[in-house]
């Protein structure tokens, strides 16, 4: 069998942009992300919709439902 063929694996701390930290094990030394499942929209339910230039006011107005 080869000799030093696998990297390391370290304990590491993974740092969120919201602020969450937790460990885990990784060949990194650290890791930063910036979306994780506590601040994901996916996961919270609190998805929020980038309009830009009225994409999505135009949606609503032409396939809204009409008044019979």
């Amino acid at each position: 069998m080869k000799q030093n063929l696998h990297p390391e694996y370290h304990d590491v701390n993974v740092h969120c942009a919201c602020g969450e930290v937790w460990t885990t094990r990784s060949t990194k030394k650290e890791l930063r992300l910036e979306i994780c499942s506590k601040c994901h929209p996916f996961f919270t339910g609190k998805q929020k919709l980038v309009d830009s230039a009225g994409r999505v006011e135009r949606f609503r107005k032409r396939y809204e439902k009409k008044p019979a």
